[in-house]
């Protein structure tokens, strides 16, 4: 997947047959990591105004201050409860580096159904990601111990529990040490730089 490309390069699958209002706007963020999904300040943690100048746009789906990838902001109320809402099933797409090297029995149990605290998960999609993605280096530096290895899982599922992914690794055996959101539905981090963001179409149907 290319972070830099010019929003003219948008792949196919990313081209709508018509989209939901002249007047609708969609934005593909790349929020890196120590970035709120909000537009104010906090404490330590900057927000999405020193990213974005755009007026009346609103996060549909969150993701964590210590999370990167895709995020994506509308003016349209009704397309980013569609795209936020668990209800919608949604499917959400992350990269997972997680300390050791998970096995088959670990993938399987995230596929499966991870008992937390709050319930059974759904059923995912897992898999190792061999070789690793090829990704731009996060400020700060992950922090990794020298005498354990680590992976990359790819991850997808359809819920929005507070910090399933990270609670669903660690619960196999794999804690999370770095997460990165690479899709939500048909939209993707393809073309968009870290700390940048590209004009996407509303895809319907």
């Amino acid at each position: 997947m290319n972070f830099a490309r010019d929003a003219r390069n948008t792949p196919p699958h990313q081209t709508a047959a018509s989209t939901a209002s002249a007047s609708t706007r969609l934005l593909r963020f790349n929020k890196p990591y120590g970035v709120l999904s909000q537009f104010t300040p906090e404490g330590r943690w900057r927000g999405l105004k020193d990213f974005i100048a755009i007026p009346d746009v609103y996060v549909a789906g969150r993701l964590d201050a210590d999370s990167e990838g895709l995020l994506l902001l509308t003016n349209n109320g009704q397309l980013q409860a569609r795209i936020a809402d668990p209800r919608f099933k949604m499917e959400k797409i992350y990269w997972v580096q997680v300390e050791g090297v998970p096995d088959e029995a670990a993938l399987e149990a995230l596929r499966q159904g991870v008992p937390l605290k709050d319930g059974l998960t759904r059923p995912a999609r897992a898999s190792l990601m061999v070789p690793p993605p090829a990704l731009w280096e996060r400020e700060p530096p992950v922090r990794v111990r020298q005498a354990i290895p680590t992976a990359w899982i790819e991850l997808a599922i359809k819920e929005g529990r507070n910090r399933q992914v990270r609670r669903m690794t660690a619960a196999v055996g794999f804690p999370t040490l770095r997460l990165i959101r690479a899709a939500i539905g048909p939209y993707t981090l393809e073309g968009v730089a870290p700390g940048s963001h590209l004009e996407a179409e509303v895809i319907t149907g």
